[in-house]
């Protein structure tokens, strides 16, 4: 099968339409994830042993499971319970849920990265435990976890065609229903090819200058 410009073009805002979809799924996934991430990774510094234990038994058998089959229970299983969804709703729930479990594995080493000196310090001024956090320990603890946080930010973006799945209409859903309906794959497959590793490359682009400014990585 040739190639048909005329088919691109005609088929562009489509395309362009399931872009958006895509990267918004992938910002408020990102959102989400890196809120619920610091949520699982103070859980065992909290006093209550049961919270801390059900926390990361949750953050281990989310980790344990596909991505996919949280997607199909978020979508398609909780609505037996009462508990109905939008597409992009289940879809960004899922998105931040499953990176927020690897997001959590960042935090936890960048907090346990802050010298324990940064405690005592803390403490011997007379610091709550929120001044404590907000003014001591984050502000250090959040720089150096910035590259690898973004680096589990474009693994998500490359892991939202798993969303057609639950009918969202981002690239991956958008191209195979014009290849469906026009009977021709080769442009908008390639077309889904080329947004991703565009957009693949300026996250890697922007990743790279993360860690120039906040790892202190030398290049």
């Amino acid at each position: 099968m040739e190639w048909d410009w005329n088919f691109v073009w005609e088929i562009m805002p489509t395309l362009i339409q399931g872009v958006k979809i895509t990267i918004l799924a992938t910002l408020l996934g990102s959102v989400l994830a890196a809120i619920v991430g610091l949520a699982i990774a103070l859980a065992p510094r909290s006093p209550n042993k049961g919270l801390s234990r059900t926390v990361g038994f949750l953050a281990e058998f989310i980790r344990g499971t596909p991505l996919l089959v949280q997607l199909y229970f978020i979508f398609y299983v909780l609505p037996d319970i009462g508990i109905l969804l939008p597409p992009l709703v289940a879809g960004v729930i899922g998105l931040g849920l499953h990176y927020g479990t690897y997001t959590a594995e960042v935090y936890r080493a960048g907090i346990d990265n802050v010298p324990r000196g940064q405690w005592e310090a803390a403490k011997a001024c007379n610091l709550n435990a929120r001044q404590t956090w907000t003014h001591i320990i984050m502000p250090q603890a959040i720089p150096p976890m910035i590259p690898a946080l973004a680096n589990y930010f474009i693994a998500m973006f490359k892991e939202t065609p798993l969303l057609s799945a639950i009918t969202v209409l981002e690239l991956m859903n958008q191209a195979k229903s014009v290849a469906n309906t026009y009977y021709r794959y080769v442009e908008p497959m390639t077309l889904v090819g080329a947004f991703f590793l565009v957009i693949s490359l300026f996250s890697v682009v922007l990743l790279r200058w993360l860690e120039r400014r906040y790892g202190k990585i030398e290049r």
